[in-house]
Formats: C-alpha cells, structure tokens, sequence
C-alpha cells in the first residue's frame, strides 16, 4: 500500500501563528506534487449585537463586505507566502463555525491531509474558547498534522 498525498488543507486565520504551518505545507507539497487548499473561516458569530431588543443593531459590518475584505486578504496571505508552488493554490472563504466548515471542506474535497497550526493555549483558555484544532483533530475524514509556533518553548509537566 503506497501513501499519496494528492489534496492538503490549509486553514488559516491570518495570525502569525498560522503562518508557522506554511513551511509544512510547502514542503509536502512539493515532495507529493500536492495542490494546496487554503481556507479561511469567518466564525458566523464575528457579529456582536450592542443590544439585545428589537432595535437592536450588530456592531460588525455586513457580513458580505466582511468576506471582500477577507478575499482579498488570503489573496495576500497566498501570493506573499505560498509563491513558487508548481500549483496555484486554491483560495477559499466561507462563514460558519470554523472546525465544521474545515471538516466540511475537507470531506467534500478529498483532502488526504489537513496542516494546521496550533496556537498552544493554557487549560483554562481552552475550556473557556475551545479549541478549533482538537475539534478538526479528532473529527477530520484524513490525517491532520498540527503545527506549532518555532518560537513555542516545551515545558514538560
């Protein structure tokens, strides 16, 4: 049985943390002739309400000017750090919950590998925001290989 890696998942949020996965990406797409997907998911919840009643208005813009401003910064995030593959990467922007939309994608798409930062916080951080990572880690259709920050220290515990 041969391993292949046709189609690997790039989810980003556009911290520099996310840009650490990048390195990992480039180099496995290049030993597989992988293509690239980068995605990048607006959490559906980015609109916070000033007030709950019935003239209440949300304090975000609207949600279609927000996803232009995010285009055209993954246009930025691909060409600035993805150049130079053999295949154009392909860009995505979706709005909804990101782990689901990142598992969506990955199963509608055949992805073999998701590449995926983790931004490594404490315990009480994780329960208080969860974690996209663990959710796309434990409930993604293919492998997932988590990728943390170079300048991340290792403290045994």
């Amino acid at each position: 049985m041969s391993f292949q890696i046709r189609n690997i998942l790039l989810p980003t949020d556009f911290s520099d943390i996310s840009e650490s996965a990048v390195q990992h990406v480039r180099v496995l797409a290049g030993v597989f002739d992988a293509q690239v997907h980068c995605i990048h998911v607006i959490d559906e919840a980015y609109q916070y309400w000033s007030s709950i009643s019935p003239e209440s208005m949300p304090v975000g813009p609207p949600p279609e000017n927000l996803k232009d401003v995010v285009e055209a910064r993954m246009d930025r995030f691909v060409t600035e750090l993805l150049a130079g593959l053999k295949r154009e990467p392909i860009r995505v922007v979706e709005m909804g919950r990101p782990f689901a939309e990142i598992i969506r994608y990955a199963r509608e798409q055949q992805i073999d590998l998701i590449v995926l930062a983790t931004h490594g916080r404490g315990a009480v951080a994780h329960v208080l925001l969860g974690s996209t990572t663990e959710k796309v880690v434990r409930k993604a259709p293919c492998a997932v290989l988590t990728v943390r920050s170079s300048d991340h220290e290792f403290v045994m515990p």
